[in-house]
């Protein structure tokens, strides 16, 4: 033993190893263990960048690992190759966890020292999140838990500085230690906690996530983290992670309810944002005002009501009762359903002058329907029958929101709730004024689009006129207009006969799909018709004295044409037969069909180009012979194309199916035709003219 002078008197100096083993001495084993639990020590510390991997740890923890900053190369494959490696793969599944979630990590690991020694180390850390959310960087500390004794004081600073609450459990659930942000987080000072067991002191654990948790820790002896929610007093939710070890549990716990809420209200702001987009899929999805709406019906349950009705509001009547039309309606419980079918067929001429459906229907807010609702609907309610169906649905609360659309209501959504769910909040009316906006201005444009449809269905019908009845021919026609836009289009079909008695045939294609194609379709036939009538000039001449008059008065417009004649000398007459002239001008080539169901399809011999690009383009007529029976199809391009089918592919598919035709009537064949090669309504219109010789 060392002494040292002090006087006269020899004293024996203190020595400071057995100051620390005093001061061991002097605590109990929790705090030991609370060194073993949490990132505490301070002794070593390091900082892994995970964007660029560097490793960097203080001297101490250099020291701690065995090695220097010269024989350190600061990457974390360099630290692994110091631990023990039997302790390396669980290390680096702790590390790895503690990224990917952004939280702490604890472990417990050996390293081997140059001379053989094996030193045991504690390390605790935490990853830490970038400025996008993702993992950046671990920091960390370390210490020689080999004589854990001598850290002990340092432990308890740390324990006691640390911003994260932490307790020790013992093995008979007893509270062995509690630092200052668990009193702070658990409302409790340290006298009441300390000595406590944890079931008697925070009862509502019995039986919840904490217990589940805290024993499935012990019993196995794997650490556990979840999170769960500990009622008034404390009415918080809380991050827990527990580590059990041979002399209890360690627990550290953050209080996370901030954090909870505002995830909360981003999940219902991403909620609310995926309804609203698909309120505006279904609305935009059809043209039809009662399609419309009522897909309306079925986004709404059971998002932000129990069941719901959807109203369109028509011209009409003074009396607005006789304007409203239930179009949509949906339960959330299937067999409710029919009840609300059968309340909608009842409700509307049962409604007063005071209802709440008058009351939306005469403004432009959203009325709310006090709790109680089905009192207080019934008392607006003049039958019977309406009123039992309300009763069986018992609504709790309610909310008639109108559907407005260019200032004026168009429409009227009906949404109620029962009890559980609770009245419709300042965020349930915000919504549903933003779906009602939406709704409205869907179902005036739908009504708008009606009111074009109409429009320009019946001008394209007045251009398309009924063909001629020649003896010699039999003619059938055809028009059916796209499926989208406003269902018109620049496809015409034309058949007229020249002062000689020929025969003239038309089919024509203006490009666009619109009003404005329609417009020029009519501008280009009067032209053909009247330059062909005028000039009595065969097919080829014809789409010349078109193309100068389309460059002559600047219509600014192409299109697809073909001009057939049918003529006949005195001869042809008694043979019953007769030529069939025609010019195309980059139009789809006619189909020949014979009386003994040969098919063939007439294509020109070299390409021509369209109307509108070349006035002086040269164009010539072919000609082929056509005898009793034999039929001619000429089409639009409506007829045959595919979105994944070439032109040619498209027009031998329409050969086979005339093939398999042969034997109908031209009449019944061509409805046949658009059957077989439009069996649903395409983006482009169509038109056909069949001709027959007799």
């Amino acid at each position: 033993m060392t002494t040292e002078e002090s006087g006269h008197v020899r004293v024996p100096a203190r020595r400071p190893d057995l100051e620390l083993a005093e001061l061991g001495v002097a605590h109990e084993d929790a705090h030991v263990i609370g060194q073993l639990a949490v990132a505490a020590a301070g002794i070593g510390t390091f900082d892994w960048d995970l964007r660029t991997g560097v490793f960097d740890g203080d001297d101490r923890l250099l020291e701690l690992l065995g090695t220097s900053h010269a024989e350190f190369d600061h990457t974390v494959g360099a630290f692994e190759t110091l631990v023990h490696p039997e302790d390396r793969v669980r290390l680096r599944e702790l590390l790895a966890d503690a990224v990917r979630i952004c939280g702490d990590y604890a472990a417990d690991f050996r390293v081997v020292l140059a001379d053989g020694e094996v030193r045991w180390i504690t390390s605790r850390g935490r990853a830490l999140a970038g400025p996008d959310h993702g993992p950046s960087r671990v920091l960390g500390a370390a210490f020689d838990t080999t004589a854990a004794h001598a850290g002990e004081v340092r432990v308890t600073r740390v324990l006691e500085a640390m911003p994260t609450a932490f307790f020790q459990l013992s093995p008979d659930w007893r509270f062995s230690y509690a630092n200052a942000e668990a009193e702070r987080v658990l409302q409790k000072s340290r006298e009441e906690i300390n000595g406590a067991v944890i079931w008697e002191l925070f009862p509502a654990a019995v039986g919840s996530d904490f217990e589940t948790h805290y024993r499935g820790a012990m019993q196995s002896g794997q650490p556990t983290m979840f999170d769960a929610y500990y009622p008034p007093p404390l009415d918080a939710w809380y991050e827990v992670r527990a580590w059990p070890h041979s002399d209890g549990l360690a627990v550290y716990f953050n209080d996370v309810t901030s954090r909870r809420q505002s995830d909360a209200l981003l999940d219902e702001a991403v909620r609310r944002s995926e309804l609203l987009a698909g309120v505006s899929d279904a609305l935009t999805g059809t043209l039809d005002a009662e399609k419309a709406v009522a897909r309306l019906a079925r986004l709404l349950v059971p998002e932000l009501a129990d069941w719901c009705l959807v109203t369109l509001v028509k011209d009409g009547p003074a009396d607005w009762r006789q304007r409203l039309e239930d179009v949509g309606w949906w339960h959330a419980e299937p067999n409710m359903l029919p009840v609300v079918e059968r309340y909608a067929a009842a409700r509307i001429p049962a409604l007063s002058d005071e209802s709440f459906v008058a009351q939306a229907l005469g403004g432009s807010e959203p009325v709310l329907i006090p709790r109680d609702a089905t009192l207080a609907i019934s008392g607006v309610l003049s039958r019977d029958d309406a009123r039992g169906l309300l009763h069986e649905l018992a609504p709790s609360s309610g909310i008639v929101v109108p559907l407005r659309g260019r200032g004026r209501t168009v429409g009227l959504v009906s949404a109620f709730r029962g009890p559980e769910q609770g009245g419709f909040s300042e965020d349930d009316q915000r919504t549903m004024r933003e779906i009602a906006a939406r709704a409205g201005l869907a179902i005036d444009n739908a009504r708008l689009y009606g009111e074009q449809r109409a429009l320009a269905e019946g001008l394209q019908r007045s251009l398309l006129t009924a063909p001629p009845e020649p003896e010699h021919l039999e003619i059938a026609v055809r028009y059916e207009p796209a499926g989208q836009a406003a269902q018109v289009g620049g496809d015409w079909y034309d058949a007229f006969v020249q002062r000689d008695g020929g025969t003239v045939a038309v089919i024509g294609d203006v490009v666009g799909h619109d009003i404005a194609a329609a417009a020029a379709m009519g501008q280009l036939r009067s032209l053909l018709r009247g330059i062909a009538v005028h000039t009595g000039a065969g097919p080829a001449e014809v789409l010349r004295g078109v193309d100068e008059a389309m460059d002559t008065l600047d219509l600014g417009t192409t299109a697809t044409a073909i001009v057939a004649r049918i003529e006949q000398t005195p001869a042809e007459v008694a043979a019953h037969t007769a030529r069939l002239r025609w010019s195309s001008a980059g139009h789809p080539p006619p189909v020949l069909i014979r009386r003994d169901g040969t098919v063939a399809v007439l294509s020109p011999e070299e390409p021509n180009l369209l109307l509108g690009f070349a006035p002086d383009v040269e164009r010539v007529d072919a000609e082929v012979v056509l005898g009793r029976g034999d039929v001619v199809l000429f089409y639009t391009d409506g007829l045959v194309e595919e979105r994944d089918e070439g032109i040619d592919e498209s027009i031998e598919r329409l050969a086979e199916t005339l093939g398999d035709l042969t034997d109908l009537g031209l009449e019944e064949g061509c409805d046949e035709l658009l059957a077989r090669m439009r069996p649903e309504r395409r983006e482009d219109d169509v038109a056909l003219l069949v001709i027959r010789l007799r």
